[in-house]
């Protein structure tokens, strides 16, 4: 007895020993989770083939995004931890499962601990099923201009978010997407015709804000059209009239006949025992180098303030709690370069510029090309810059970002602050900084400041229906927000001053919608709260 006590305790030591702070890093995703060296990578492995599985599906063909345009996955802990984090700002976190966040300087994921799902044939957890919807909507958005109706994009990304990996390396997507079956039995119902016509569904909804089952119908819609050979080759002519400008029901009608007739049969289909399924071979799916390390102690002591950080600091309250946390890890670790960054994230977001500088450079010293201890020193010269407008700050500003530009010259912060550090002292911006700003919308189409920004230079030029395109991903976002409301609203008056030929105050109209931010994704069916990101104007 004796003996097996003491094995068991040799055991849990040794699991104990496994569960370090890792980083992961592949072609499309950094991540930070305190896991075993095994689970990690198998979930890294995951994650670079359910990109591949999309790319063969949609045809996008398979590209790298430069190195700070990857996601940042941050495994947090617990549920509880997940819903804790979330909350910090005061947002509702009950329905939260995971979130995400489209920053300019890196998109930004958070789920709580995940266990890399073992073979296809089981479920993943919710986490991971927020998790791959979240990045179907960042890969669409990330590698086409078109923006479809919320339902095919909401219903697209829970059919890939399905997915089933198997040990061989395959991808199985079209699997039953169960963790929606208790809201498609039992919670109100969402026709087809509510489906294609947002305006007719928000109308029939009014002011009854219930949860119903829009994310399970538009799977099972996009489910059924996809598989049903009776249906093929619908779906691809919906969305060739929705490219030509055509309204989405009248685009649903012309392809898919009577929509009532097609709601009685996605009810049918529903109610099948087995639904078909795809399955891409492992061999179709390479996922490239995939590199893991272990996290120096400075690194992941800091690591709670960086997550806290990186989520998004939305109160004074919340920012001295976290700079203070900061500063006491620095304490401990004065001579670790990611530390002293993340202080100077932490005392940016507190509004303490000087210190952020002090910190900044400090971490610069023991490591020059730190991107966080660059970006940091940026925003704060950049924010002094513009309080005071004087030139020859905003000029040590512009410096601060080409140091960085130096170190990474595809980060597309230092482009668009480039662009930025003359408009916003009243200067016009030069032929370069406006191509600045062209190049940072084309690396981070996902950021939503430099849509406005490049929708607002696309007015100022009388470029009107190019500024139209440009706020379509913000107008359509899936998830909704003030921001998103306003935007259609927006759009409608370029419209209407198109149409009369008075187009002269919508570039100065445009300023008001930057005060409405989205902030984060919370994922599908949760709740979503107003958040800054930290170092973002």
């Amino acid at each position: 007895m004796r003996k097996s006590f003491v094995v068991l305790l040799l055991l849990l030591s040794s699991a104990t020993a496994r569960a370090e702070w890792l980083e992961a890093s592949t072609d499309h995703f950094v991540i930070y989770g305190e896991t075993s060296e095994r689970n990690m990578r198998r979930f890294a492995e995951q994650l670079e083939r359910f990109d591949g599985a999309m790319s063969t599906v949609s045809g996008i063909p398979r590209t790298k995004p430069t190195r700070s345009a990857r996601v940042t996955v941050y495994i947090v802990g617990s549920d509880q931890d997940l819903r804790k984090l979330y909350a910090q700002n005061g947002a509702d976190a009950r329905n939260i499962g995971g979130f995400y966040s489209p920053r300019l300087e890196g998109p930004v994921a958070f789920v709580p601990r995940v266990l890399a799902a073992r073979s296809g044939d089981s479920d993943l957890d919710f986490s991971t099923i927020v998790l791959l919807h979240e990045y179907a909507h960042h890969f669409t958005l990330s590698n086409s201009r078109f923006t479809p109706p919320r339902w095919l994009t909401e219903g697209s990304a829970e059919f890939f978010a399905s997915a089933g990996f198997a040990s061989d390396g395959s991808v199985t997507l079209g699997r039953p997407a169960n963790h929606r079956a208790p809201e498609l039995f039992r919670a109100p119902d969402v026709t087809v015709i509510d489906l294609v016509d947002q305006d007719h569904y928000e109308k029939r909804k009014g002011k009854d804000r219930r949860y119903d089952a829009y994310y399970g119908r538009a799977w099972l819609l996009f489910h059924y059209l996809t598989f049903e050979p009776a249906r093929r080759g619908q779906l691809a002519a919906y969305v060739k009239a929705l490219t030509t400008g055509t309204p989405s029901r009248q685009a649903a009608e012309s392809a898919f006949g009577d929509l009532v007739k097609l709601d009685r049969e996605i009810d049918s289909y529903m109610t099948r025992r087995s639904l078909q399924i795809l399955t891409i071979k492992g061999s179709a799916l390479p996922t490239g180098e995939i590199a893991t390390r272990v996290l120096r102690p400075g690194e992941a002591a800091v690591m709670p303030v960086v997550m806290r950080s990186k989520r998004g600091v939305g109160s004074e309250e919340t920012a001295r709690s976290i700079v203070a946390d900061a500063r006491a890890v620095a304490a401990r670790f004065p001579a670790d370069a990611a530390v002293l960054a993340a202080l100077a994230e932490a005392e940016h977001d507190a509004g303490n510029d000087d210190a952020a500088i002090a910190a900044a450079d400090a971490a610069l010293a023991i490591d020059p090309a730190n991107v966080n201890a660059h970006l940091r020193k940026g925003y704060a010269l950049f924010d002094k810059a513009q309080r005071s407008r004087d030139v020859t700050a905003m000029r040590d500003a512009r410096r601060a970002f080409v140091a960085l530009n130096k170190v990474e010259n595809d980060h597309p912060v230092p482009l668009y602050r480039f662009y930025l550090s003359h408009v916003s002292i009243g200067a016009e911006p030069t032929a370069n900084a406006i191509a600045a700003l062209e190049q940072a919308a084309g690396i981070a189409p996902y950021a939503r400041e430099v849509s406005l920004a490049l929708a607002h230079r696309r007015l100022v030029e009388g470029r009107f229906a190019e500024a139209r395109i440009a706020l379509q991903p913000i107008a359509f976002n899936p998830h909704g927000g003030p921001l998103s409301a306003k935007t259609r609203e927006f759009m409608g008056l370029i419209d209407a001053a198109a149409e009369a030929g008075d187009t002269s105050t919508l570039a100065g109209q445009l300023r008001s919608l930057v005060s409405a931010d989205d902030g984060d994704e919370a994922g599908p069916g949760a709740s979503d709260g107003p958040v800054k990101p930290a170092g973002e104007p």
